[in-house]
């Protein structure tokens, strides 16, 4: 199950990731991902079975499961499992592409905001430039609700792998995938 996600988690680096709200449109790259394998991985939000917060993550496969972290921040998952099974990847970085005045307005009102590509560098930093909020939980990622995923074209660019960040060690496995040397990468 953990290889399976991972594997999933993997082929979303380079993939297109479009939001067109009321106030406009950014689209990204995705750059840096981590997988969380459900009731086989500790460390994911699914592991003791469903709840109202994590419901979507048994939901069907390319759907958004959004979280507050910490009670500030959200943070924005692809669900990746087929449905009943939950799996779902966290979007850590990506580099926008298109509509960055957009995105720096939106980092702007929320924070400082160093160069462009700090814009959408940690998956707090993600969700305020590309305006994915807690009310997309359960969207699908088809455009039609606002959230455009496309898997990418083309050969699997360069990969870096490691443990994630944030996870203790007893759940410590290599599972966060990012594009070697992007500067997008979080820290």
């Amino acid at each position: 199950m953990l290889d399976g996600v991972g594997t999933a988690a993997r082929g979303l680096l380079g993939a297109s990731l479009v939001v067109d709200r009321g106030d406009g449109r950014v689209a990204a790259e995705i750059t840096e991902v981590e997988a969380y394998g459900g009731g086989l991985d500790p460390a994911a939000h699914s592991y003791r079975g469903p709840s109202a917060r994590n419901a979507a993550t048994f939901g069907p496969p390319w759907h958004a499961y959004v979280y507050r972290h910490l009670g500030i921040h959200t943070c924005f998952n692809v669900v990746v499992g087929d449905e009943g099974v939950p799996s779902a990847v966290l979007i850590r970085a990506a580099r926008i592409v298109d509509g960055v005045g957009f995105a720096r307005e939106r980092r702007a009102a929320r924070g400082r905001t160093r160069s462009d590509a700090d814009l959408a560098a940690g998956p707090a930093r993600l969700t305020v430039a590309l305006g994915i909020d807690i009310a997309d939980t359960g969207s699908p990622l088809d455009g039609s609700a606002g959230i455009l995923l496309t898997p990418r074209a083309g050969a699997e660019p360069p990969v870096s792998v490691g443990p994630r960040i944030g996870v203790g060690s007893a759940v410590d496995y290599p599972l966060r995938f990012w594009v070697t040397s992007d500067l997008t990468v979080s820290r």
